[in-house]
Formats: C-alpha cells, structure tokens, sequence
C-alpha cells in the first residue's frame, strides 16, 4: 500500500527514514506519520531532520521535541520541559532538561495530550 506521507518540504531522507519504520511495523509508521504531522501543524515554521536515531525538530536553532521509535514504544521527547509548570504523571524524566512522553498506541496522541506538551516545548 503506498501512500503519500505528509511533508511541507519533500524531504527524501525524511520519507525515506518514514518508509523505513512503515515498512517494518504499518501500525508504528502511522503513529510516527500522526506524531510529525501534529508537530508541523502546530510548528509550521520548524525544520525537521533525523538525529540521534529519530525525528528531530527545530525552531530558531533550537531542538524543541524529537520522536524517537523503541522496541514497543514511541517517545515524544520535549526539550526544556521541566519548565513547564504544569507537567502531569505522562511526563517521564529523561535528561536534566528533556522529558519524554510515551506513546504506545495511536490513541494515546489524544488521551496523554501531546498537543498540549508540543505547545509547550515549543513556547519555552
């Protein structure tokens, strides 16, 4: 089944990273591709690339959130969140300024409100 992926850019790497997880897990493959369209929705002025083992995203110089793919777990890691005054129990803690929320299934994107994190990430 081909499909074309959502890209503002047309980015070859980035479709080619997408197609790449699809292939290996559909169900993954959707997630990311809902993952990365909600963070362009809300950040249409971020760049994306493929860092560290995953999806990267930047707005002025500055790594805002990342989606990275685990054995059975998707995690959408925001940078700068630990500022965030209103951080609930979805919320992991990761590095010293990074945390991570885990996505294990599409519907989490709405229940854990990962619109509302990327909003977030992004303002700080």
């Amino acid at each position: 089944m081909k499909r074309i992926i959502m890209n503002m850019k047309a980015n070859p790497k980035l479709n080619n990273f997408i197609q790449d997880i699809r292939f290996m897990d559909e169900d993954k493959g959707e997630t990311v591709i809902s993952l990365r369209k909600l963070v362009l929705e809300i950040t249409p002025s971020a760049k994306e690339d493929i860092k560290y083992g995953g999806l990267v995203f930047v707005s002025d110089k500055r790594l805002f959130c990342g989606i990275f793919i685990r054995k059975s777990i998707y995690l959408l890691s925001l940078t700068e969140a630990r500022r965030c005054k209103t951080l609930i129990i979805f919320l992991k803690e990761a590095e010293k300024n990074r945390r991570h929320l885990k996505i294990f299934q599409q519907e989490d994107i709405k229940n854990k409100k990962v619109e509302y994190y990327i909003k977030q990430s992004f303002k700080l």
